[in-house]
This record gives C-alpha cells, sequence and structure tokens, in this order.
C-alpha cells in the first residue's frame, strides 16, 4: 500500500512559479515509479510528468516540458513538480500518481493522492 498526499498549489499569476510536492509513504514505495497528472475542468485528466523509481530517468510531456521539471528525494520520499513561467492553461487539478509500470496512462495508475489546486490568474 502507498499513501500520497499533494501540497504546495494555490493561485498563481501567470510568468510565476509553483512547486508542488507530494509526501508518499509505505513500505515499498521507493520501488514506484511516480508521475504527476492534471485534470482541468471539464477535461479529462492528462498525464504530465514521471520519474522512475532509480531517479535517474524523468519524462515530461511535449507541451510543458520546457516549463516543468519533475524530481524526487528518497530521503524524504518526497516528489516534487517545479512549474515555471504560469500560464492561466495550466489551471487544474495536480495529482500524484504512484505506478509500478513504465506506461502513464489513467488506467495503469496503482495509487493516486487526493490533487492539489493550482489556479493561476492573468
Amino acid at each position: 500500500q502507498v499513501w500520497l498526499v499533494e501540497s504546495g498549489g494555490g493561485p498563481g499569476q501567470a510568468g510565476g512559479s509553483l512547486r508542488l510536492s507530494c509526501a508518499a509513504s509505505g513500505r515499498t514505495v521507493n520501488s514506484y515509479n511516480m508521475g504527476w497528472f492534471r485534470q482541468a475542468p471539464g477535461k479529462e485528466r492528462e498525464f504530465v510528468a514521471a520519474v522512475a523509481w532509480s531517479g535517474q530517468t524523468t519524462y515530461t510531456t511535449d507541451s510543458v516540458k520546457d516549463r516543468f521539471t519533475i524530481s524526487r528525494n528518497y530521503a524524504k520520499r518526497t516528489v516534487y513538480l517545479q512549474i515555471n513561467s504560469l500560464k492561466p492553461e495550466d489551471t487544474a487539478t495536480y495529482y500524484c500518481a504512484a505506478n509500478l509500470r513504465t506506461s502513464w496512462a489513467v488506467t495503469t495508475v496503482d495509487y493516486w493522492g487526493q490533487g492539489t489546486q493550482v489556479t493561476v490568474s492573468s
């Protein structure tokens, strides 16, 4: 069992930055690949970024890869999503995810956090 708790969301100004955190717990949590998804109002949940269990490999979806950075701290059992140059279209609920697989579809995620809201004003 893995538990995920996100934090760091809130209001932001266009052009600003936010850092989201995901605190993970569970005996085997460091064996999981970790990722972030987001869901805007009226839209489907979409994959944003992932980091492998080893921390050696990261992947960020093309639409945000020049602004979003994912990282993980093993000692703190925490995964971060740094969001720079915020845009109003980044407004969404951001979800942390844990996945033993390397494919990042909504249906393949093993565990979800409760989400943290990001609202960006222009």
